[in-house]
């Protein structure tokens, strides 16, 4: 007995044959969002349990006949907030906090996966910019990093200074001080660059060159110096994870730019609303990445010193953040039965 073919299903004709039991669901849920449930007509409230199921399954022809992956997310939001209007959230704080980690969190990131890439693609741009320009002309270092920043390490430092902030242990006074002052940095350019994406991301945008621009300055002072493998071990320990952080903060602040910019059939308003709901949960979770950064840079500054250590404990971080991520999940992990 042969296997039965698989079902196809044309994209167009199955959005056109759904489209208004979605819209009117998403304006149902919107309007109990917005306002309350006393808002909401009793048709409309008899017809949310129908229309939440329908989604459901529209939902899950979309996975199994594998249609674009824009009509997938948005099924899977709607569905998600239909469900949380109708069964309501469970009151635990453990219940709320192990969906934020297990669905809410990974979803929000993979859902901002276009806004991810621009976001990785500044900062690789910004580093490339910022390295020539400092081997080009030493003053360029302090015009994008300034005295502060650098803590010793700039174009006029030795080699043998350059050694010793990487590789020294019995400074630990004045690398705790730089730590936190990079901490601080890299948190301040985190919020910003989700705080300021309603401008239309372009602050968001120039805030993550920038980050790029000033590790491509660090790396014209160190590479030049042979010192190029070791300073890269140093970021990597606890940068895989803080970099990643920052350029999911520029990802969160570029939907909301771009919703604000090209709210399509939308109101502003609305897509505003539905960009920050999506950035608000990848930012929560960008917090946590940053703590762990920290955590990460303190156990490499006082502990290891060995370049290879180093690069695996980098490695494996980035690794862990892509799969956890990225990594694809069953139904029932990504959106309520």
């Amino acid at each position: 007995m042969t296997a039965s073919a698989p079902v196809l299903v044309n994209a167009s004709g199955f959005r056109a044959a759904h489209a208004a039991e979605w819209e009117r669901l998403d304006a149902i849920v919107r309007r109990i969002e917005k306002r309350s449930i006393g808002a909401v007509p009793q048709e409309d409230l008899l017809a949310l349990p129908l229309l939440y199921r329908t989604a459901l399954s529209s939902l899950s022809v979309a996975r199994e006949t594998s249609l674009d992956r824009a009509l997938v997310d948005y099924l899977e939001q709607l569905c998600t907030r239909a469900y949380f209007q109708i069964y309501g959230v469970p009151g635990s704080a453990f219940g709320q906090l192990k969906r934020f980690f297990t669905h809410g969190w990974p979803a929000a990131v993979q859902s901002l996966w276009r806004e991810t890439l621009v976001s990785f693609l500044l900062t690789v741009a910004g580093a490339v910019v910022g390295y020539l320009l400092v081997r080009g002309d030493a003053a360029w270092f302090f015009a994008i990093v300034g005295d502060g920043m650098a803590g010793g390490r700039d174009p006029s430092a030795s080699v043998e200074a350059l050694r010793k902030t990487i590789y020294a242990t019995e400074h630990q006074d004045m690398l705790a001080t730089f730590a936190a002052f990079l901490f601080t940095h890299n948190a301040q350019i985190a919020i910003l660059s989700f705080a300021l994406g309603f401008a239309f991301a372009v602050p968001t945008a120039l805030l993550i060159t920038y980050n790029g621009l000033m590790l491509g300055a660090f790396l014209a002072v160190f590479v030049p110096k042979g010192l190029g493998v070791g300073f890269t071990g140093w970021i990597m320990i606890h940068g895989t994870t803080e970099v990643f952080a920052i350029i999911l903060s520029g990802a969160a602040g570029f939907r909301i730019g771009t919703a604000i910019a090209f709210p399509g059939r939308r109101t502003r308003g609305d897509a505003a609303v539905d960009a920050g709901r999506t950035g608000a949960v990848a930012m929560a979770g960008t917090v946590v990445m940053l703590s762990i950064a920290g955590l990460l840079e303190g156990i490499g500054r006082q502990v290891l010193t060995d370049d290879v250590t180093r690069y695996a404990i980098g490695g494996v971080m980035l690794a862990g953040w892509l799969l956890y991520f990225y990594l694809p999940r069953s139904a029932d992990a990504t959106a309520p039965a």
